[in-house]
């Protein structure tokens, strides 16, 4: 346990969310409490945490590490003795927890410079589903994904709006492949409002580039060769 690294999460206390300001310390080791001087309450180590009033964290630890390396629910069942609704309940509050932290910390206004997106098609039991996912190419940092059964453009719409929720104003480049709805998704999720005391649609935000890559297979000696072509759009500020 360590006091500098906490914070009291009592939404009426006037020191809420602020860490390393020495108003925290331990109070009791063996029940892993802390106390907040500010409001003089106490609350778990765990709290905030998919650990939070559950007594089997390094159980829940190693059935998510299983899952998450795609070992059957059935065989987690047989080899721990679990109940196969108790190992789906831990890994819903898992994927509850790790959505909340994306939320808070990557989905946030930033300085991206360069995002490509693709989609992925994955076959599931019962049927096919697609996965369209965006990546900051500078840090390699995992923007979201999109899961649809239909390869559409309500699930680029929806690919594009999480991109410019992450993007902060300014020079942006988006690399996609060639799939048409990707040009009305990028003019609905990036463009805004500006007054031009004219009648119209609003103009492109600035900075806005996308370019999108089409290869054309063609076939010489035996060998298959593809010939990609590039096609760019946007505009850059004045």
């Amino acid at each position: 346990m360590d006091p500098t690294q906490a914070f009291c999460p009592t939404e009426t206390c006037p020191a809420r969310g602020q860490a390393g300001k020495g108003n925290i310390t331990i109070h009791s080791l063996k029940e892993q409490r802390y106390r907040c001087s500010v409001c003089r309450g106490t609350f778990s180590a765990r709290q905030g945490t998919i650990f939070y009033r559950r007594r089997t964290e390094e159980v829940m630890t190693l059935v998510l590490t299983l899952v998450s390396h795609g070992c059957p629910v059935a065989a987690i069942e047989v080899a721990l003795g679990l109940q196969g609704r108790t190992v789906r309940a831990w890994v819903e509050a898992a994927g509850r927890h790790c959505e909340q932290v994306h939320q808070e910390q990557v989905v946030q206004p930033q300085d991206l410079g360069q995002v490509q997106a693709d989609e992925i098609r994955a076959k599931v039991q019962g049927g096919v589903l697609w996965l369209a996912m965006a990546v900051a190419v500078p840090t390699r940092l995992w923007l979201g994904g999109v899961v649809s059964a239909q390869r559409d453009k309500h699930l680029i719409r929806h690919l594009t709006t999480l991109i410019a929720t992450c993007a902060r104003p300014g020079l942006l480049l988006i690399s996609v492949d060639g799939l048409a709805s990707y040009v009305d998704a990028m003019r609905h999720a990036f463009r805004a409002p500006q007054p031009t005391r004219q009648v119209g649609v609003p103009l492109w935000c600035p900075g806005l580039v996308w370019c999108w890559v089409r290869c054309s297979s063609s076939t010489l000696g035996g060998a298959s060769l593809r010939s990609p072509s590039v096609w760019c759009r946007g505009r850059l500020p004045t």
